[in-house]
């Protein structure tokens, strides 16, 4: 029973610590996509306040017992799908009204990212299989370091053809990776909500 509540404390403080890492990279990053003209960086920044929230949600669940964990799941998955869809609908307009973003800024900005977020996916690596909980909310943070290289891919190959297009591909690169990962974690998070379900003791009449 102690080792359990250690392990549950020791939860909770990695993710106090990642919520507020992701929080202060979002305001970071987002002023650095609008300066930059980046759908890459807009859309990565966008990412981690979603995470925050995700990472609110784990904290909120994680001594609620298998049930809430499973459902605070489901709620980031549909966090990271509503994340894949919102990019979609950025890169249709940015092809419809984009301009080339600046790619030394986004190299700036995208290091910074990139920096926090390994830092993040270090401290949640010991808690990838804990539970259905601690196991999306890595699964958020091994999004956010692919999208970040994404983000530097493109800040280097916009810089060399000066052209818009490697942001949007970018980006749409992302929107992929979020709606896969979105399938992945409502695929384990659906049935162990439901299965919680099924074991929770029925109120008495």
């Amino acid at each position: 029973m102690l080792t359990e509540l250690a392990r549950r404390k020791e939860q909770r403080r990695v993710l106090v610590t990642v919520m507020l890492i992701n929080m202060a990279m979002f305001a970071t990053e987002f002023g650095g996509g609008v300066i930059a003209r980046s759908s890459a960086l807009m859309a990565d920044s966008v990412d981690m306040l979603g995470d925050a929230f995700v990472y609110a949600l784990s904290l909120y669940a994680l001594h609620r017992g298998a049930r809430w964990e499973a459902a605070a799941a489901i709620v980031k998955g549909g966090i990271i799908l509503l994340f894949g869809i919102a990019i979609i609908a950025e890169i249709a307009d940015k092809i419809a009204n984009g301009v080339p973003p600046s790619s030394g800024l986004m190299l700036a900005f995208g290091g910074i990212a990139l920096a926090a977020n390994l830092a993040c996916l270090a401290l949640l690596w010991r808690f990838r299989t804990a539970n259905v909980n601690m196991s999306s909310t890595f699964e958020c943070s091994r999004n956010d370091v692919a999208s970040n290289i994404g983000v530097l891919i493109a800040a280097g190959l916009v810089g060399m053809t000066g052209s818009a297009w490697p942001d949007i591909a970018v980006g749409a690169l992302i929107a992929i990776l979020f709606l896969r990962s979105a399938f992945r974690v409502l695929s384990e998070a659906v049935p162990a909500w439901r299965q919680a379900r099924g074991h929770s003791p029925k109120l008495s009449e």
